[in-house]
């Protein structure tokens, strides 16, 4: 006999895999661009960078960086000021603070002919649109993971908005619509008021791995085999990793 917490698992994961169905049912045309022009970039061995600012959202940056199957040529930012193993309310503190995006980005010194990702799947706070504003002032090619109907139907006046009011996907030139739902939170438990298990992870790491898979797929069919890093914990990982480190070592901050 299943008991209620278990039911309540299922529905999670059913509501899970539905979300991610989703995205592949009305995602995969933007994907498709987002992943012809990730090809371009590292056919003419230039990096792609990715950065998510918020706190659980860095956790999208790293998903594809340095990681087993992933590309070598991505960058993640990692900045120490939204990174909850710094304090979880300073980091939405940070993540709320209008200007502080614009100093990641320039202290990355991107610019014209550069490529990068931001996901954040509320779409919304200081930190990311101040960073989607400088990249584009700069000249940086973005494509942005985020929640059209988060954004659309988050408040103008939320504390956590930048001063523009503006949505991540108005601002960059592909925008991928990861479909996380307001609150984040799927499952609802009778009688409690608050609904548990929260999506945004997910979503945001199958959109970002569907887009490397189109990305390299796109890359063989022109007879290009990327780098790709092997886990370190599989037989002959560090050696297939060895004969690339010393091409990424010094362009790769975070390497």
């Amino acid at each position: 006999m299943s008991s209620p917490s278990e039911s309540l698992c299922q529905r999670y994961f059913n509501d899970v895999t539905a979300l991610m169905q989703q995205i592949m049912d009305e995602e995969g045309g933007t994907i498709s661009s987002a992943a012809d022009r990730m090809a371009e970039q590292i056919a003419q061995d230039r990096l792609v960078h990715v950065y998510g600012p918020g706190g659980h959202s860095n956790l999208a940056s790293q998903e594809i960086f340095f990681r087993a199957g992933g590309l070598m040529h991505v960058s993640a930012i990692l900045d120490e000021g939204t990174l909850l193993s710094n304090g979880a309310l300073r980091s939405m503190a940070i993540e709320r603070t209008p200007g502080y995006g614009k100093i990641v980005i320039g202290d990355q010194r991107l610019g014209a002919g550069d490529l990068l990702i931001l996901v954040n799947a509320y779409g919304i706070n200081a930190a990311l649109i101040d960073a989607a504003l400088e990249a584009k002032a700069r000249g940086v090619f973005l494509i942005g993971v985020s929640s059209r109907s988060h954004a659309s139907a988050t408040s103008p006046d939320h504390p956590a908005r930048h001063p523009s009011k503006a949505n991540l996907h108005d601002l960059v030139d592909i925008a991928i619509d990861c479909k996380v739902p307001i609150g984040d939170a799927l499952v609802e438990v009778p009688d409690m008021g608050e609904r548990i298990g929260a999506v945004s992870t997910f979503a945001n790491a199958f959109a970002l791995n569907c887009l490397v898979i189109e990305t390299v797929a796109r890359l063989r069919a022109r007879g290009i085999e990327p780098p790709v890093w092997r886990s370190g914990n599989a037989p002959g990982g560090d050696e297939a990793n060895a004969r690339f480190i010393s091409r990424f070592h010094d362009r790769v901050r975070k390497l």
